[in-house]
């Protein structure tokens, strides 16, 4: 849509972990009218497609979001597969290491946490176990070198192999609990707080340049 700054691919195809029957998934980032913030009735903060399996923020709660390191809209600013990019959408490329914080040892370990609980040990959801470890791998390169993981590499094979149901549960908590605690106790290299002040200068911008 013509709104759109910055539209990529995310999901299986973006981590390297497609298979053929794979969903393309879209994450996008638009900009509403600024005039649009003045009426009762405020615009949109998301919306679906037009596409399938397409989602998009509004810019303001894209930077709300990424300065709360929410791993999924985090990732969408390392995807390999950029579609869309306006000078905007380059800008916010640009100051992805503005919404890096320590909080991300939180948010990656929580949303994997999360993903964990709901496995049935008895009937595991085998694409969910899979994506719950690669999660645990990308906050793990997150807070080590300061940028997630989103191209697997050299652990396609035995990620795909969990996806597969090929791998025991028993190796899959085991992996899991690994990776946990060596996030857990990972040194950082990121900083303890975001700049909040380059990502609302950012903002403003924005807004004014769609008055």
């Amino acid at each position: 849509m013509d709104d759109l700054i910055l539209s990529v691919v995310v999901g299986s195809r973006a981590y390297g972990l497609d298979v053929d029957d794979s969903d393309t998934d879209r994450r996008g980032v638009f900009v509403a009218p600024t005039e649009d913030f003045w009426r009762l009735t405020k615009p949109v903060t998301h919306r679906d497609g037009p596409l399938p399996e397409q989602f998009s923020w509004e810019v303001e709660r894209f930077c709300r979001l990424a300065l709360d390191a929410n791993p999924t809209v985090l990732e969408c600013l390392w995807s390999p597969i950029v579609e869309v990019v306006t000078p905007f959408g380059a800008r916010l490329l640009g100051l992805r290491g503005a919404f890096l914080s320590r909080r991300a040892h939180e948010t990656f370990a929580g949303y994997a946490d999360a993903q964990f609980r709901r496995l049935d040990p008895e009937a595991p959801k085998w694409k969910q176990a899979m994506h719950m470890i690669r999660l645990l791998m990308s906050g793990l390169q997150l807070v080590r070198t300061g940028e997630p993981m989103v191209r697997v590499g050299g652990h396609r094979d035995r990620l795909l192999a969990v996806r597969r149901g090929k791998v025991p549960w028993a190796e899959v908590t085991a992996w899991q609990a690994a990776l946990r605690t060596e996030l857990a106790a990972a040194g950082s290299v990121l900083p303890e707080a975001p700049d909040r002040g380059r990502v609302e200068e950012f903002l403003i911008d924005v807004r004014r340049a769609h008055l």
